[in-house]
């Protein structure tokens, strides 16, 4: 497993992995279009794991408002380490550009939350679309 900041050549393969995710999976994949991850890669950073020279996942922070925009490790890939080792990644760039704490959404009842719970995350409330924003101390 290699992490590493990802490449703008490297867009495709991360909306090919967003979009084939079991869970929080897209109604209408157009919502986000290449162009916010064109924002991401300029804005924050973008963190890639590979295995084989093969990319199987990616996240994001913005470093603007102290969220993760994305965690996301291809199907079939899960379990190894890589999602956790990229939520560090982008939590350690929320630190550093000032954060004192983290926050994300995600699906309630999903095998996501169960792992951002084993993290350390907690819930701060449910959504009105029935997502939980939960957030996590970075100090």
């Amino acid at each position: 497993m290699r992490i590493r900041p990802a490449c703008i050549s490297d867009i495709d393969a991360l909306m090919t992995i967003r979009g084939a995710v079991s869970e929080n999976r897209l109604s209408n994949p157009a919502r986000v279009p290449r162009s916010d991850y064109l924002d991401f890669h300029r804005n924050s950073t973008l963190w890639i794991c590979e295995t084989g020279g093969q990319v199987v996942g990616f996240s994001a922070c913005d470093p603007r408002n102290g969220s993760i925009w994305a965690l996301f490790v291809a199907p079939g890939r899960e379990g190894g380490g890589c999602g956790r080792t990229l939520l560090a990644r982008a939590c350690a760039d929320l630190r550093r550009a000032g954060w004192s704490k983290a926050w994300l959404t995600t699906g309630a009842g999903t095998r996501a939350e169960r792992f951002y719970r084993r993290a350390g995350w907690q819930v701060f409330r449910e959504m009105s679309d029935g997502d939980l924003l939960l957030w996590r101390s970075l100090r």
